[in-house]
This record gives C-alpha cells, sequence and structure tokens, in this order.
C-alpha cells in the first residue's frame, strides 16, 4: 500500500500535479540575448590606424578604426572653394542690381532732358510760325525750327526705348537672384556631405560596450559594409522560448528566476518584460505547411523577453549567446490578488 501511494505521489510531483503545483513554469530552452552591432565603415579608403583589441571595453564615441583622409580634406577644401565662388557671384549679383538701379535713374533723367528740349523747340516752332507768315521772319528759319522739333521728338523716343532696355535689364538682374541662391545652397550642401565624408573616416564606437574580435587590420582597405568587429553593448536580457502550454498563466511583470550554465550556483533575479507575439515557428523563413493528410502535432513555442533585474553582481557576467534555464513564478500573481 506504501508503494502505491508512493507511486502516485512520485507521478504526482512529476507532473507538477496538486499538492505539488508550485505555479511555477520552467523552460531551459533559454538564452542571453543582446543588441550585438557590427560595426563597418561607410566610405572606402585604406586603414591607418586601429585603436582597439580584441575584447576591450569602449566608451560611447570612442575612435576605432581611423581611414586615410587625405582625399577627404582635398574635397572638403575643393567644396569650399566652389562655395567661396558661388558667394562672390551672388555678391556681383548686388552690384549688378544696384548698377541697374543706377542707369534707370540716368536713363530718366535723360528722358527728362529730351523731354525738356522737345518742349522748348516746339515753343520755338510755335513762336516763329506767325513771324513768317508776316514775313518777319525768313521761311529757312522755320524749317530749322521744324527740324530741330523732330530731332527733339526723336531724341523722347530713344530715351524712352533706352529707359525700356534699362528696366529690362532690371528685371533680368532680379530673376537670376533665385538661381544663385540656389547655386549657394547646394555649394553649402556639397561642403557639409565633404565634411561629413571626413568626419566618417573617424569610426567610433556608436554605444558604450565590449569589443569583439578585431578582424581589421593597418593598410587593409575596406569599403562601405566591410564587417570590421562587433560591438556588444552592456545591456542584455534573457529570451526564453515556453512551450504553448505553459504561458497561459505567464503575464508582465512576474518575477523570474534564472540560473546560467556558466554561472554555477548562481541564481539571478529578472521579471517577465515581454511575451512575444507569435510563436517562433511563424517567424522561421521557411513555414510549416500542415496541409497535408500525414499532420502530427506539434507543442510550439512562444518566446517570452525576460529582463534581468539592475544591482546583482553576477549579471555583469552575462555574455549574449550563453544558456540559461529560467523558472516564471505564475502563482504570485494570483496571491497579489487574492
Amino acid at each position: 500500500m506504501a508503494a502505491a501511494i508512493g507511486g502516485v505521489l512520485l507521478v504526482l510531483f512529476a507532473w507538477r500535479l496538486p499538492p505539488f503545483d508550485t505555479g511555477a513554469q520552467s523552460t531551459d530552452n533559454a538564452y542571453v540575448r543582446g543588441n550585438v552591432t557590427l560595426i563597418s565603415p561607410k566610405l572606402d579608403g585604406y586603414v591607418t590606424q586601429v585603436l582597439v583589441k580584441d575584447f576591450m571595453p569602449v566608451a560611447a564615441g570612442q575612435p576605432l578604426v581611423t581611414i586615410d583622409d587625405r582625399n577627404y580634406r582635398q574635397k572638403v577644401d575643393q567644396a569650399l572653394a566652389s562655395l567661396a565662388s558661388e558667394k562672390a557671384n551672388l555678391a556681383n549679383w548686388d552690384q549688378q542690381r544696384r548698377r541697374g538701379e543706377a542707369n534707370i535713374s540716368l536713363v530718366g533723367s535723360q528722358g527728362a532732358s529730351a523731354r525738356a528740349a522737345l518742349a522748348k523747340a516746339q515753343a520755338d516752332y510755335n513762336r516763329a510760325r506767325p513771324l513768317v507768315d508776316k514775313g518777319w521772319l525768313a521761311p529757312t528759319e522755320l524749317d530749322r525750327l521744324r527740324l530741330a522739333v523732330q530731332q527733339a521728338q526723336a531724341a523722347v523716343g530713344q530715351a524712352d526705348a533706352q529707359a525700356r532696355v534699362a528696366r529690362e535689364d532690371l528685371a533680368s538682374v532680379g530673376v537670376s537672384r533665385a538661381a544663385l541662391e540656389a547655386a549657394v545652397a547646394r555649394a553649402q550642401a556639397a561642403v557639409q556631405l565633404a565634411q561629413i565624408d571626413l568626419q566618417n573616416t573617424a569610426i567610433v564606437a556608436p554605444v558604450a560596450g565590449q569589443v569583439g574580435e578585431v578582424g581589421v587590420k593597418v593598410g587593409q582597405y575596406v569599403a562601405p559594409g566591410t564587417q570590421l568587429m562587433g560591438l556588444v553593448p552592456q545591456t542584455v536580457w534573457i529570451t526564453a522560448n515556453f512551450k504553448e502550454t505553459q504561458v497561459a498563466d505567464v503575464a508582465v511583470g512576474e518575477p523570474v528566476r534564472i540560473r546560467v550554465d556558466a554561472l554555477p550556483g548562481v541564481t539571478l533575479r529578472g521579471r517577465v518584460e515581454r511575451i512575444g507575439p507569435a510563436t517562433g515557428s511563424e517567424f522561421a523563413v521557411i513555414k510549416p505547411d500542415n496541409a497535408t493528410g500525414n499532420f502530427t502535432k506539434v507543442v510550439q513555442r512562444l518566446p517570452v523577453r525576460i529582463a534581468v533585474e539592475p544591482n546583482q553582481e553576477a549579471a555583469a557576467r552575462l555574455r549574449p549567446g550563453m544558456s540559461a534555464v529560467v523558472s516564471i513564478d505564475t502563482a504570485a500573481r494570483r496571491k497579489a490578488a487574492r
């Protein structure tokens, strides 16, 4: 009888059935994860300096590799020279505009003088005409005055034409300003792009962390996309893949116990941070096709992200890729709800 009772209790314990149900869900399908950044250059050139070594800790913004920057410095100087030229053209436009305005004023003065001369010639002709009719003035003198009137009229027409030309010249100068301003803006953008390329010859750490194996050497020719090294940031987390039958009571915020294979005898604390939106098979490149006659049901796994609680000395020894065993205390939430 005792043996039978012992066997039943052993089965209940193995299957975590009452009274041995602790409310904990465990899995050994868990790994330490981190945002591993692959460092690559944005431009091509020969490496002049490698400033870090394998597995060296670095700070955010710390230089890692430098590329020969001589060509890029010359491009900056070239862009600055082009910008100076375009600014000179724009300054010359201001001078042309002032010259055009002065020319309009000059032509206007010439037009006023021509009209005054025409008025005088017309008045002289009008006064001389009755004198010729009375015989007091020779007809040749009237012909001379008539010719003077015609010349004054031609001078007025010429002045009016010159005024129209001056206004058209000033209008054309005004239209060209937009093109000159656009040229200056384009030259300024070229300077900024050249300066960005020059800055990119110094490859720096985007975040603080620890570099992996450094694969680049001095004198090596690199191009955009060339993998130079990996950078592992200090922040890590745990991704645990639970069976779909285990996640019914798993909720965000529940406490987690974490054991890492590389840290025997150490138990870390964590919290459920997020639960995956789909099972792992949904993210596979080739998804399983179960619409066949030989279907076999396979229990799927759902990823759960677990945040490692701060202020734990052993947490600093975690490295992405390490294997872990996690246990989520799903009973804690139910106890708090009572």
